[in-house]
């Protein structure tokens, strides 16, 4: 506590950043786990589906497990009657939707990133400020005093580069993690609707 007051007010408005940076960390990790965005009764289910015949066991799979994988292999599956290649830009068109929502909170943490180095330095700033106004009118010389009126300046620095770096390392794991999911969804619906246009 003695560290956050000594950092003035550009720390407490640094330690609502950290909490919020925390709460899309754990959120983002809760809803990009594999197991959630491609279920593995999806992909058997898919792998079983050889043919139209197969497609009502497809469906209420899905049904069962929403999902990303399940709205994107549902809209497949309710296109079949239409030309492969209207049938692939309508998935395309619903798997724009579902990256968006993967991406979800992402923006955030970017910006967390670039802002609370930024915070950090203008408390360490307006800290000098208040420390050199005192100082002047004091008039010690009291070089103690200065240097530790300096540290203590420097606590909104330190905290800033302290949320953003953990910050970075989420939001770089979290960016690939969606792109490796991209593909896979990919992967996964190509498979199907290959499959299925072949046997027609």
């Amino acid at each position: 506590m003695e560290f956050l007051k000594a950092g003035g007010p550009f720390m407490w408005v640094l330690v609502s950043t950290s909490l919020v940076a925390l709460a899309f960390i754990l959120e983002r990790a809760w809803a990009l786990r594999w197991d959630r965005v491609v279920p593995p009764a999806i992909e058997s289910a898919v792998e079983r589906c050889r043919s139209h015949d197969d497609l009502n066991n497809l469906r209420n799979t899905c049904v069962q497990n929403p999902c990303e994988a399940s709205r994107l292999l549902l809209t497949a599956a309710d296109h079949l009657d239409w030309p492969i290649a209207e049938n692939v830009d309508a998935i395309q068109t619903r798997a724009r939707r579902e990256v968006v929502g993967l991406e979800r909170g992402l923006v955030i943490l970017e910006v967390i990133v670039g802002i609370a180095p930024l915070l950090g330095l203008v408390g360490t700033i307006h800290g000098l400020i208040t420390l050199f106004g005192d100082f002047g009118r004091a008039a010690t010389g009291d070089n103690e005093a200065l240097a530790k009126g300096i540290a203590i300046a420097l606590n909104t620095t330190l905290m800033g580069l302290l949320i953003a770096i953990p910050s970075l390392v989420a939001w770089s794991y979290f960016t690939k993690k969606v792109e490796n999911l991209t593909v896979e969804l990919e992967t996964l619906c190509d498979e199907f609707v290959r499959r299925m246009y072949r046997k027609s």
